[in-house]
């Protein structure tokens, strides 16, 4: 009765309080009263997590569960169990957008694919020592639009993207040369993806000899072997291209780029970097490396 009453006055600003109380199947009367009681300390402090909660999961464009929420308030100084908060989303109807089932898309090439360096160990002690990258493709109202991926092992963070309306080895090409000139690639750093035949290619090779970066390529069709490019590509098309429709590829352009460079590389918490996002875990690197360059 007492969170209905909370979800009452919460939305009272939006929705008659009389029309709500017959949706929940509560008294007017009832209500009133409640709202004249002096809060006790818990349901203060409940109607005050219960704000930050709506707060969250508005902010995150409706793609934080429980945890990641949890996780946000602990680090905002409103500690919070998993299970309450848990509670709250599932009496106030906030359900975090869902993942589709996995689907293969890769065209594996002929030509001779080189060594897997990774071996499914998506870990690093340094930024830019192993990229890794992916294709994927969006329907627009003027066709697909094809997207490519280099992400740094370290941080997670999408470090560029090219997108185009083809998906040939130029638009690979493309993301990992503006990669290049936009992060601290290491000499001798990996750069892993699947087998498809763009990344086979001789052209594709030539620029990565050219960076003196190694290729690395997973086994075809096992989307373990490059799980986290696949990952970024499932969470992209489920919090954003599932849920929107793009009548041209440049709006689809537009809402790509924003999501990246904004939201999932800077606000997005990711539960495999401890609930930081990636620009703040590149950003603690280079400062404790700056700390001991100026300690010695």
């Amino acid at each position: 009765m007492i969170g209905k009453y909370q979800l009452i006055a919460a939305e009272k600003d939006s929705y008659p309080v009389r029309n709500m109380c017959r949706w929940l199947a509560v008294s007017a009367s009832g209500f009133y009263d409640w709202t004249r009681r002096p809060s006790s300390t818990d349901t203060r402090r409940r109607a005050t997590v219960e704000t930050r909660v709506r707060a969250l999961f508005a902010a995150s464009r409706q793609t934080y569960g429980a945890r990641r929420i949890a996780a946000a308030l602990r680090a905002s100084g409103t500690p919070a169990s998993v299970r309450l908060v848990r509670r709250i989303m599932r009496q106030g109807g906030l359900r975090a957008c869902q993942p589709r089932a996995y689907r293969r898309t890769t065209m594996p090439g002929q030509a001779p694919a080189p060594t897997d360096r990774v071996r499914r160990d998506f870990t690093a002690t340094r930024p830019g020592t192993t990229l890794v990258g992916d294709i994927t493709y969006i329907r627009t109202g003027e066709g697909w639009l094809y997207l490519a991926t280099v992400i740094d092992r370290y941080s997670r963070k999408v470090i560029d993207w090219s997108m185009a309306a083809h998906m040939n080895t130029e638009l690979i090409i493309d993301a990992f040369t503006m990669a290049a000139t936009r992060a601290r690639i290491q000499k001798g750093a990996t750069f892993h993806s699947d087998r498809g035949s763009q990344y086979l290619s001789d052209a594709y090779q030539r620029v990565l000899r050219h960076h003196q970066v190694h290729p690395s390529a997973g086994a075809t069709g096992v989307c373990w072997d490059n799980s986290l490019a696949e990952s970024f590509l499932g969470t992209l098309k489920n919090e954003l291209i599932h849920r929107e429709n793009y009548p041209t590829r440049r709006t689809a352009r537009t809402a790509i780029t924003e999501y990246i460079e904004v939201f999932y590389n800077r606000q997005r918490l990711h539960s495999t970097l401890g609930y930081q996002t990636p620009e703040h875990v590149e950003s603690l690197y280079h400062t404790a490396t700056a700390n001991i360059a100026d300690a010695a």
